[in-house]
Order: structure tokens, then sequence, then C-alpha cells
């Protein structure tokens, strides 16, 4: 199986450490970008600015609450462009609030996920995002 490309868009420097962590202690080997807030994700998308060289993701790992432009307008601008629509989005994110889980599904994300605070749950967070998306689903082969 080739790696898969993720783009990381979280503002909380711990949780970034967290995931990456995460990641680490699962020894994942996918590639683990990481942009710190909605128009650095935007940016990184269009290729734009520092991200000139940024490779296309495979999957999306999105904090809806984000400094600049927020996680949902950025969900929003993602599935309504045709070059990224297909991109899978797993909404990781510390809100458990009803109203953001039923406004994020309804503007197609892939799956909403909260963030448990304890590491070791977290740990088990992320082997099933490894285990589902990585190890189970087949993703979009990227058109040229």
């Amino acid at each position: 199986m080739e790696p898969i490309r993720i783009l990381l868009v979280e503002d909380n420097e711990g949780d970034v450490v967290l995931t990456l962590e995460a990641f680490e202690s699962i020894r994942l080997a996918n590639s683990v970008k990481v942009v710190n807030d909605g128009e650095e994700a935007i940016q990184y998308l269009n290729k734009e600015g520092s991200f000139a060289d940024a490779e296309e993701p495979d999957m999306i790992l999105l904090d809806i609450n984000l400094p600049k432009i927020d996680g949902k307008q950025v969900l929003q601008y993602i599935k309504t462009h045709e070059r990224f629509k297909v991109i899978p989005v797993v909404i990781l994110t510390s809100s458990a609030s009803e109203r953001d889980i039923n406004e994020t599904y309804s503007q197609h994300a892939n799956c909403y996920i909260t963030k448990p605070v304890d590491f070791s749950k977290f740990i088990t967070v992320i082997k099933s995002i490894e285990t589902f998306w990585i190890n189970i689903v087949q993703l979009p082969v990227k058109q040229n």
C-alpha cells in the first residue's frame, strides 16, 4: 500500500504535537503536513505563497475552531470546488456541539470525531482513523 498524504489543519500547538505523537506511536508511514489556520489551509490547497510546492493531500484532518477562516468555511470551500471535493475531510475537533456536527455533515464532511482529552484514548482515535481511512477505505485516485 502506498503512503497517503494527510493535511492536518489545527491551530492549537498542543493538539498538533499530540496528533503527530499519536501518528508516530502507531508508526504511521504516511506524510503529515500541518497548517495552523483556515487561511493557510486554502493557500496550501491552491499552492499559493510558501505552499507553491505543496502536494495535494489524499485526506484532510480539519479542526473547526480555527482563526482567520474557520473550519466550517474551509470545509465549504473544499466541498464546493471541483478539484478538492473528492478529498475526504475528517473533522477532528474538541467540539461535541450537535449544531457543529449537523452543520459539518450538511456541508459534506466525511466523518466527525470529537477529540478525547486523554492521550491513550486519543491514540485509539488515531488508530481508528488509520485502520478505517488508510487500511480499509479506497481513496479516490488523483486525476492529473
